[in-house]
């Protein structure tokens, strides 16, 4: 799977933000080939020389279907959306995504002799 991450500044106004971010979604949720989407509210900074409140991904199948759902008219509209109400303090990238499910985690684990919950 690939993402674009969308994280939006600690500095954007909240306020700002709240307005503009349900037509952002109606935008975004248009995009074709979109799979999934979440979003984060940021309640604790723990380190880092930068910091935001939200971070919000837009999950697609294929590297080519993400190119081309930012390429479309909605995903064109989402950006200038989200550019206008962040005043463009945001980072955006795009990642390729991998994940397992916990429960084969601790198979591997167990079948390799590595002692579940260890902290290394």
């Amino acid at each position: 799977m690939h993402k674009l991450v969308i994280l939006v500044d600690s500095t954007v106004d909240p306020q700002a933000l709240e307005q503009g971010w349900a037509e952002f979604l109606h935008q975004a949720e248009a995009m074709p080939n979109l799979r999934q989407e979440m979003s984060s509210r940021v309640n604790v900074h723990l380190f880092g020389s930068s910091s935001y409140q939200l971070m919000h991904e837009l999950i697609f199948d294929t590297a080519q279907d993400l190119h081309q759902a930012m390429a479309s008219e909605s995903g064109r509209n989402a950006g200038r959306l989200l550019q206008s109400i962040t005043g463009g303090k945001l980072v955006l990238f795009l990642a390729d995504h991998k994940e397992d499910d916990l429960e084969n985690i601790q198979k591997y684990e167990s079948q390799n002799g590595a002692p579940k919950n260890s902290a290394q």
